[in-house]
């Protein structure tokens, strides 16, 4: 690995964004339906509860079967009744209002809440069409790009580069927060190396697998329409990210799709490939919560985190990694294998907040701690399983010490790594 001292690149400007506005229409009346459902998931809760208590169960074993009947049950059934009149009266009121001009209204502030509500619950805001839902796209400083050539023309600064640059970000986040302390690594690429930076902006709660075929479908149609023929293609991750992009991959390689023609490398920052142990880790407090009836219904909140999510517990990459069974029933790394394209240098870069690298770290805990979401082996690929190891040579890798997962979007030497690998 590469230890050697780097210039530090200067601190890219930051970009112009517009001031905090309230909340659009639309996002309202997507609050007040979660908030509705929030309320309705509650009263199942202390019901449940409720029920348990005057059931007598036992500490440990099974909840008991049914709900509260009598006076107690007409009551849950009157709060769930009124919850939905009111849900549904608000519902109404908010698709009346006008929602015009809604579209230019930009704040990061916002961008980022909705970002992170999409990741924790984003595949229940898709399967209910909830407004807060964020379909995919590719968008340039926050603005959504339409994949065809007279649009792309008629931006202000229509792009012509003939390499383009995907940016794809990971859980809970978007678009704009590629820019961390000034420095972008779209923005650096761009200037160093004459890259086109597009940024994917996407929900990322859904499967993996969801979000890497509808991005191969958006990387065909974008170098279709790309104004000039595209000669090189590079596809940069950040944690699941990376997940996408590979799980891209798969997905036109399945389907023969033609930009894959086009793809000249894959980076992956601080990529789970074989999972983090922080999921790993909830789906065992989910197990605890099932031993006892009394702790079960509040086990019901954490196991409505969303596949997304669920997905990190191991990488999964194809719809065979969770097809056919409950997502959350995933015990043990039984994924499909899902090898790197043939013929596309990878390379990975990953932190650990040790400050020394993980082999020569004297303690256990240093050599396991990562950058306090993804361990340094996972991040690099690295698997006892050959089928599913990623087999990176030694220069396509790097681990950087006192590194955040978030320090790898802003670190110096991973900028400079970047451009080393690229160029």
């Amino acid at each position: 690995m590469n230890d050697n001292k780097v210039s530090t690149p200067p601190a890219l400007p930051v970009r112009a964004s517009a001031p905090a506005l309230p909340l659009r229409i639309s996002d309202l009346r997507g609050l007040s339906r979660l908030g509705v459902e929030g309320v309705l998931g509650l009263t199942d809760v202390v019901e449940a509860m409720h029920h348990t208590i005057a059931s007598r169960a036992g500490i440990v074993g099974p909840a008991p079967a049914g709900r509260t009947r009598g006076i107690t049950g007409a009551v849950y059934g009157a709060v769930r009744g009124t919850t939905r009149l009111v849900g549904h009266a608000a519902d109404a009121l908010f698709g009346a209002l006008p929602h015009g001009g809604e579209a230019d209204h930009r704040s990061p502030r916002r961008e980022a809440t909705i970002a992170a509500l999409n990741g924790v619950w984003g595949d229940h805001l898709a399967e209910t069409a909830n407004p807060l839902a964020l379909p995919m796209r590719l968008r340039s400083e926050g603005r959504a790009l339409a994949l065809n050539a007279a649009s792309l023309a008629a931006l202000p600064r229509p792009p012509h580069g003939r390499r383009l640059l995907v940016l794809v970000h990971g859980l809970c986040m978007n678009d704009l927060q590629w820019q961390r302390k000034g420095h972008d690594h779209g923005c650096w690429l761009a200037r160093e190396l004459g890259y086109t930076p597009l940024y994917l902006h996407y929900n990322t709660g859904r499967h993996v697998s969801q979000n890497g075929r509808d991005l191969a479908a958006l990387l065909e149609r974008l170098v279709a329409g790309w104004p000039v023929p595209v000669d090189e293609l590079v596809l940069l991750g950040h944690s699941m990210g990376g997940l996408i992009a590979r799980s891209a991959c798969h997905a036109a390689t399945q389907s023969d799709q033609a930009w894959l023609s086009s793809l000249k490398a894959l980076v992956f920052l601080g990529t789970p490939h074989h999972g983090a142990a922080l999921e790993r880790g909830g789906r065992l407090v989910d197990a605890l919560f099932g031993f006892s009836p009394y702790a079960a219904p509040i086990g019901r909140v954490g196991t409505s985190r969303s596949a997304g999510i669920t997905d990190l517990r191991f990488g999964n990459l194809q719809d065979a990694d969770w097809q056919g069974r409950e997502r959350r029933d995933q015990r043990h790394d039984d994924r499909q294998p899902t090898p790197l394209p043939t013929g596309v240098p990878a390379y990975a870069l990953a932190g650990t907040l040790a400050r020394t690298l993980p082999e020569r770290a004297p303690r256990l805990r240093d050599r396991l701690i990562g950058d306090g979401l993804v361990s340094p082996a996972s991040a690099l690929g690295d698997h006892d399983d050959p089928a599913l190891a990623l087999a990176l040579p030694a220069a396509h890798r790097r681990v950087l010490t006192d590194c955040s997962h978030w320090d790898l979007l802003d670190r110096p030497e991973a900028a400079a790594q970047l451009c080393d690998w690229l160029r």
